[in-house]
């Protein structure tokens, strides 16, 4: 078939031992990419784990506000508002009537 010249004998036995180095190192830099990679998505990990416990602690204290007294806050603020008088002097009283200018007008001549 093909004829295997006596210097190709030699250097294929030679070069098996560099081929298996090459192999080896090869395994080895698998190996350290591997790790890097699992430290760093451990570490990853825990940031998200981090902050997945904050959001979920400031959700807990909104869920607090609105249940325990959230709904009350805005009745409790106009309340305050229709009872503070603005002293001569000291400011300006704000109109912060949201309503449109037809209810606004016929709660005046309601007064």
């Amino acid at each position: 078939m093909f004829e295997i010249s006596p210097l190709m004998i030699p250097i294929l036995a030679l070069s098996i031992p560099f081929f298996a180095m090459w192999l080896k190192h090869r395994e080895k830099m698998m190996d350290r990419q591997i790790g890097t990679t699992a430290s760093e998505t451990a570490e990853k990990a825990a940031q998200y784990a981090s902050h997945v416990k904050e959001l979920e602690q400031r959700v807990q204290v909104l869920e607090r506000i609105v249940t325990d007294r959230g709904y009350d806050i805005a009745t409790q603020i106009e309340a305050l508002r229709d009872q503070r008088q603005v002293e001569d002097g000291a400011g300006v009283a704000l109109d912060l009537d949201y309503r449109p200018a037809s209810l606004r007008r016929e709660a005046q001549l309601s007064r």
